[in-house]
């Protein structure tokens, strides 16, 4: 039997209150065919990289308390690095004290109400972050999802376990190192409809992959910052990344094609730039993304009226 059907360390982890392990990890996945990332009710499987090599883990949920089982080299690493990632060091204390709450707008305090399970998680992983982010600029999330699940699927590794252990996906995948993503062929990024400009951004992130990774351990305000300094990353991209590596609470998508009048509509009643966004956020300027989440979970929907965004076929040019 090979060493990776054999699982690692497990660990068990107590929320201490309500936790929903669905709605937390929901962020990661890039769109429901992400092989790096399963979830099913109350039972996620992740497949990702570790200093120590890739690793598998293997959640389930019972109320409170979640259990974590571990595969491959990385194992140990990948579960220390667990209780970040379910969401256990992001504190909604103060946004839930009732001072903060009173200055919240009633859809963000009721949505907050139904959904006290959901936790920001924070994965530490800078470049898994950051490649989706940059496919996903200036083009649809269908577009951009369609390209990084077709560049995963030929250049991914199998996850540890997989179609060894009963329990593991049969295919779950390790999305390609830093070093495998910059050995793809310009004609592969071509293919899977990611254009020159976003693969050049891409290759440029790898070429400083190793001096990004530490920016997981600084505040995510900072890490954004520093992300910012590579050319063809901007506040959008900052923003989605240290989103999911930090649970940032605060930052937000400027120059979403929909957030700022979805946010507009929510909360003035109009459509508005991405400068009224933030003029509208900034009475909760630290807690900015917690807002935007609950508007999300609110259930509001803004009119459906103007252009919509046309999808492109980068593999015609």
């Amino acid at each position: 039997m090979s060493i990776c059907a054999v699982p690692g360390p497990a660990a068990a982890w107590h929320a201490g209150g309500p936790y929903n392990l669905n709605q937390t990890l929901g962020i990661l996945g890039r769109g429901p065919a992400d092989r790096t990332v399963r979830l099913a009710p109350n039972t996620a499987w992740l497949a990702f990289h570790t200093p120590a090599g890739p690793a598998t883990l293997g959640i389930t949920q019972n109320g409170p308390e979640v259990r974590i089982r571990s595969w491959g080299p990385g194992a140990e690493l990948a579960l220390e690095a667990a209780p970040s990632l379910l969401g256990a060091h992001d504190d909604w204390s103060h946004f839930d004290s009732p001072e903060f709450a009173a200055t919240l707008p009633r859809l963000a305090t009721s949505a907050r109400r139904r959904n006290l399970a959901l936790r920001l998680p924070s994965t530490g992983r800078m470049v898994d972050a950051l490649v989706p982010a940059i496919l996903e600029q200036k083009i649809t999330s269908l577009e951009a999802h369609r390209g990084y699940v077709t560049l995963l699927r030929k250049f991914g590794n199998p996850a540890p376990g997989a179609g060894l252990h009963p329990d593991i996906p049969n295919d779950l995948l390790v999305a390609p190192t830093p070093g495998q993503w910059a050995a793809i062929p310009s004609w592969d990024w071509h293919k899977a409809g990611v254009g020159p400009q976003r693969s050049a951004t891409v290759l440029r992130m790898l070429r400083s992959a190793s001096g990004l990774e530490r920016l997981a351990r600084l505040p995510a305000e900072e890490a954004a910052t520093n992300i910012q300094l590579i050319p063809g990353i901007g506040p959008w991209t900052a923003a989605e990344v240290t989103q999911r590596t930090h649970g940032d609470a605060d930052q937000v998508a400027v120059g979403d094609y929909h957030l700022a009048a979805y946010v507009g509509w929510a909360l003035a009643g109009k459509a508005v730039d991405d400068a009224g966004m933030l003029e509208l956020l900034e009475p909760w300027r630290g807690h900015r993304q917690r807002v935007v989440r609950m508007l999300y979970l609110s259930g509001f929907r803004k009119p459906s009226f103007g252009p919509r965004m046309s999808i492109q076929d980068h593999r015609r040019h």
